[in-house]
């Protein structure tokens, strides 16, 4: 296993545990997904879990929630160098929201065939190619089971 791989099944446990930490009362209701946002030394910024039952809010993500968190603690919204590690492929909002953080790679555990994250950031590298401006690497599959 490379250093690389091992870092990205590190980062993804703890993105385990985050999601784990639902509380039992929303659980049922939202779905259980936590994601971490790691500067580029692997330093952990940001964490969160859904929270869109707990909070009445559709945007409440935990990518969302997580992006946020890490702009705040870096006091801007550009998270160039940053990795978005979480449990379950992003939606398009927040593939979005990982573009327009300028993150440099998406990582995640498994597939949604809902989300469909990565033809949407392939959706978005065609408007970066033609714009120049980078795109996140995707790493998918971090700890098949």
């Amino acid at each position: 296993m490379t250093s690389r791989t091992a870092r990205h099944e590190q980062w993804m446990r703890r993105a385990l545990a985050v999601a784990a930490s639902t509380p039992l009362e929303t659980a049922a209701l939202d779905v259980p997904v936590g994601a971490v946002v790691l500067d580029s030394d692997g330093r952990e910024l940001a964490a969160a879990r859904n929270e869109r039952e707990a909070g009445a809010d559709p945007t409440a993500h935990a990518e969302v929630l997580a992006l946020r968190a890490a702009a705040a603690d870096r006091g801007e919204w550009r998270l160039a160098g940053c990795t978005l590690v979480v449990t379950l492929e992003p939606c398009p909002m927040c593939a979005g929201a990982a573009w327009a953080a300028q993150v440099a790679r998406v990582v995640y555990g498994a597939a949604d065939l809902k989300a469909w994250c990565e033809s949407q950031l392939a959706r978005h590298e065609q408007y970066v190619v033609e714009h120049l401006e980078d795109m996140p690497e995707v790493r998918d599959w971090v700890l098949p089971s």
